[in-house]
């Protein structure tokens, strides 16, 4: 979209939060990066696996074809922030797993340490048919929901290998201290479709 088209059809803000919500996902790996994790800080960070420019593993690939949800704690390394993507590299079963994740396909970016979280939607404008708008689809498209409560989070990536994961499992860190997630859901930003 270039600029001339951006003032006859007015500022996409749901665009502009979205951009500004990544760069706070941007700005604390790079805090990692440069500092390393500091104290009991951890990432869980959603993704999908199928879009262009995600380099991962093919046997993860084929283990999570869609979503894949991967934990910055104690067993990665060679972790290189860049501006719309960074490199990372988990260790499953002992081997090395190097992978590239656009910005732009991150759907989830929690730190449970502290009960922040982000949400992205995943909703694809090519996709979308104004014709076919119906609000019970509306958000269908929206990222996994993530809650700290016990430990758990639920949405639709496979946690099936978390035994493979070792450290990097989730753990449950509710110490009955009342702290929850503060998930930020772009739905709340977002223009419910009319009729």
């Amino acid at each position: 979209m270039t600029d001339n088209d951006t003032l006859q059809t007015g500022l996409n803000y749901e665009l502009l939060v979205e951009d500004a919500l990544r760069s706070v996902v941007r700005s604390s790996l790079r805090i990692v990066e440069k500092v390393g994790l500091p104290g009991e800080t951890h990432f869980y960070i959603s993704f999908l696996t199928n879009y262009t420019g995600v380099e991962i593993d093919d046997h993860l690939r084929v283990k999570h074809p869609e979503t894949m949800t991967i934990v910055l704690q104690h067993q990665f390394a060679d972790l290189v922030v860049g501006e719309t993507e960074f490199a990372v590299t988990l260790f499953f079963g002992g081997k090395a797993s190097p992978m590239i994740i656009p910005f732009e396909a991150v759907t989830s970016f929690n730190d449970p340490s502290v009960g922040f979280g982000l949400q992205f939607g995943m909703a694809d404008d090519d996709d979308h048919d104004d014709d076919d708008d119906d609000s019970a689809d509306y958000g269908r498209n929206a990222g996994p929901d993530i809650s700290q409560k016990d430990g758990d989070f639920n949405g639709d990536n496979d946690h099936s290998d978390k035994s493979q994961l070792g450290d990097q499992a989730p753990r449950n860190s509710d110490n009955g201290s009342g702290n929850s997630a503060d998930v930020v859901s772009l739905d709340t930003f977002r223009k419910r479709p009319t009729k």
